[in-house]
């Protein structure tokens, strides 16, 4: 009797659709013919051909962060620094001057200090909460602006609609990295925004499981140009990564209620204890933003930073303190983690600059989760109580 090896498998048909999105892992897509496939390749038709170019599990994962921030087309990439690098190599060229804030997160400040100057693009860093500070820093050959509306760690507002104004006077994009405001504070694309970011890493998928990044835009031109980048460089996310963010975003809008909530409560806990120096919450008053906080964001936000006195010992001391907190380097879990500067995001710059940052061997960085805020103001008071025994 032969055997025949068998042919590949046909999807089985059915007269119902799935409840959840299926995960489609395949390299590539067949046609039925040269002409199909043409007809694809030339936009007559809708398909997929080859992942790197896109594929079901990126698209239903785009369509949902669209509508999130209000985007008429965005992209999803293999990570958060992958959306930056995508959004500036959209539009920057060699001879162009490019401006970001002082206080990006610490890889988009490499890609600003090191990268950039490299691929022959001019660079300025500038106090993004101060529009004189911006206005300064314009050329005539400036090209772009990249904001965080929160600064990282310091949490520091930016100048968001000065900033934008300022933009649409002088012909210059603006683009906003919304990871730590997120659409649930903040719709830049709607203020007039060029193009938004978002590291879907942290709160959007939620678990600390994913690893994507996207950038939405309404300008059709940009958007044109977002795709071409990234499916040259190969900046494909997973298909697997995909399907799990798409899962975390149906249950963003809970987490960061609860999240919020926890961290305005932790935020006043930390202000109470004499070991803080200093608490940054952008919703209190003593924060130096707070009126500017509370005209752009529609609430508070999951992330606290504060500042406790003496070196690395002290910062050792209270981390071992806390034992039930991890103590990792990223943020939007729904369990609460603990980041440094020092050691982590900032590691790159000296103690003098990262001194001229606000930012002191004592300064830490909560991304609060959805715990029971009693648990966890009681976890982190206790670790602060150890440090004055």
């Amino acid at each position: 009797m032969s055997r025949k090896t068998p042919g590949r498998q046909h999807w089985p048909e059915s007269i119902s659709r799935p409840l959840v999105s299926p995960i489609q892992p395949s390299v590539v897509y067949t046609a039925e013919s040269p002409d199909a496939l043409d007809a694809q390749y030339e936009g007559q038709t809708k398909g997929f051909t080859y992942a790197r170019e896109g594929h079901p599990n990126a698209e239903a994962l785009a369509d949902r962060l669209n509508a999130l921030e209000g985007a008429e087309a965005g992209i999803v990439t293999g990570s958060g620094m992958a959306a930056v690098t995508a959004a500036l190599m959209a539009v920057l060229k060699a001879g162009d001057h490019a401006i970001g804030g002082a206080q990006l997160y610490g890889r988009s400040l490499r890609l600003f200090r090191q990268e950039l100057p490299r691929w022959g693009v001019e660079t300025s860093l500038v106090d993004t909460t101060s529009l004189e500070a911006v206005e300064a820093a314009l050329k005539p050959d400036t090209r772009l602006i990249l904001i965080e509306v929160l600064s990282n760690p310091g949490l520091r507002v930016s100048d968001l609609d000065g900033i934008l104004a300022l933009g649409k006077e002088r012909g210059v994009p603006v683009v906003v990295d919304n990871t730590f405001t997120t659409p649930a504070l903040l719709r830049p694309l709607e203020r007039g925004a060029a193009m938004v970011i978002e590291s879907v890493t942290k709160i959007l998928a939620g678990h600390s499981d994913v690893t994507l990044g996207y950038v939405g835009t309404s300008d059709a031109e940009i958007a044109a140009r977002l795709t071409d980048v990234a499916v040259t460089t190969g900046m494909t996310p997973s298909p697997f990564d995909c399907w799990l963010a798409e899962r975390g975003l149906m249950t963003f809008d809970l987490r960061f209620e609860r999240a919020q909530s926890n961290a305005a409560a932790l935020a006043e806990a930390l202000a109470r204890h004499p070991s803080v120096r200093a608490v940054y919450y952008p919703m209190r008053t003593d924060h130096p933003d707070s009126s500017r906080a509370t005209r752009l964001l529609a609430g508070g936000s999951h992330l606290v930073s504060f500042e406790i006195a003496g070196g690395r010992e002290e910062t050792n001391a209270f981390v071992k303190a806390l034992p039930d907190v991890a103590f990792a380097p990223t943020l939007g879990d729904v369990a609460t983690t603990l980041s440094h500067a020092a050691t982590s995001s900032h590691r790159a710059f000296t103690t003098d600059e990262r001194a001229q940052m606000g930012l002191s061997e004592g300064f830490f960085r909560v991304s609060v989760g959805c715990e029971a805020p009693d648990d966890l103001i009681s976890r982190v008071t206790a670790a602060l109580d150890a440090l004055a025994t």
